[in-house]
């Protein structure tokens, strides 16, 4: 532990993404955490879900900094080292046998349809224009594409390797991470809806003070944040043991850019919809029949999936889709992942992490505003 570190009581809201993270490094560096939380701390599919479960998880900092900027490439290179050193932190003994594993560093493969290769080469130049000292994807032929993933369809003629990119189980991931904060002796206050101010966390019963309260409610911080907006998007999960894949697999189109990410039992989580819209209701009909064609097209064996979950949340974002940090004496608001959870989650954390410390240690000064949100 880091004895220059004064050991403080701390408020969190929000037990997303941002909100577990926070209350695990920092009760690991011994502050005493009290982590507010609207709903259940480990939801079931009948109550509302932070947009961290029904994410793919994967870490594709190369993918994205071709429809972002640079800065999320370069704070996806920093989750693609954190990631992993985070996890060595989750204690091993208390899990059941033949737990998965958690995080993988395979990269991602990028497949067109033969009529659809000049997708392929839009996203090689902007990859290039956006980043252009990355070097860390090759060209693959139809014998690569078999070769790295044997059930594909052998239509494929052309792709892309991404080799530096990965994925992680995330609902595994925030079920065990969970877990852990109880273990922690973390205070947990489910069910508890809050307004937050400066060393002030107001709930249905009273005031509450600390000595720094952290908003990381996503969507539930609008009222605070007027640029804040919902996007909504949608996921098919299915399950079959008829194909393997060993990284998750996007398939470019005129259109859209369908992602196939593998998950523990033979689960296969699947998306492509970004939809300007806050409506929370159930996947459309169109989406998901154009999400299960794509599928089909990604190789036949899929037609015997069986679909065992049509998921829909909303992404917290700012106009520019890149995340920020408002910070003033007792209050820091962290919000606005955007699509980006688990690529960005690590950097915001850790610039968190060096204002509660008073520390001039600032890796991404884009992140911080320090200033009144609004």
């Amino acid at each position: 532990m880091n004895t220059q570190i004064r050991l403080q009581p701390i408020a969190i809201a929000g037990a997303g993404l941002l909100g577990r993270l926070l209350a695990w490094r920092l009760r690991l560096l011994g502050h005493d955490i009290t982590l507010f939380e609207a709903g259940k701390l480990q939801p079931d599919g009948n109550t509302t879900r932070a947009a961290a479960f029904t994410a793919a998880g994967m870490i594709a900092p190369l993918s994205e900094a071709v429809v972002s900027d640079v800065n999320v490439y370069r704070m996806g290179q920093f989750a693609l080292q954190r990631w992993p050193e985070w996890l060595k932190d989750l204690p091993q003994n208390d899990l059941p046998q033949h737990t998965p594993d958690l995080f993988f560093a395979k990269g991602s493969l990028l497949v067109a349809h033969p009529q659809d290769e000049s997708e392929l080469q839009q996203f090689e130049s902007e990859l290039n224009f956006v980043v252009p000292e990355c070097r860390n994807y090759q060209r693959v032929s139809s014998r690569d594409i078999q070769n790295l993933e044997p059930d594909l369809s052998p239509h494929f003629m052309h792709g892309l390797l991404l080799q530096e990119e990965g994925h992680l189980h995330n609902r595994e991931f925030l079920q065990q991470l969970g877990d852990e904060l109880i273990r922690l002796g973390i205070k947990i206050r489910e069910n508890t809806p809050v307004e937050t101010g400066p060393q002030t966390i107001h709930t249905d019963t009273g005031v509450e003070k600390f000595d720094w309260v952290i908003d990381c409610r996503g969507l539930g911080a609008k009222n605070r944040l007027q640029k804040l907006r919902g996007v909504r998007g949608e996921t098919l999960h299915v399950e079959t043991s008829e194909i393997h894949l060993q990284r998750p697999v996007r398939l470019m189109h005129p259109r859209y850019q369908l992602y196939v990410v593998p998950k523990p039992a033979n689960r296969f989580v699947i998306g492509a919809t970004q939809i300007e819209s806050e409506d929370r209701s159930p996947v459309t009909l169109q989406s998901s029949l154009e999400l299960g064609s794509a599928l089909y097209t990604l190789s036949p064996a899929f037609a015997e999936a069986r679909i065992i979950e049509m998921d829909t949340n909303l992404r917290p974002a700012f106009m520019d889709n890149l995340p920020k940090i408002f910070c003033k004496p007792g209050l820091i608001i962290a919000n606005g992942l955007f699509r980006h959870g688990y690529l960005l989650a690590p950097a915001v954390v850790e610039q968190v992490l060096a204002q509660i410390a008073q520390t001039q240690h600032i890796l991404f000064p884009d992140l911080l505003q320090v200033s009144t949100p609004g």
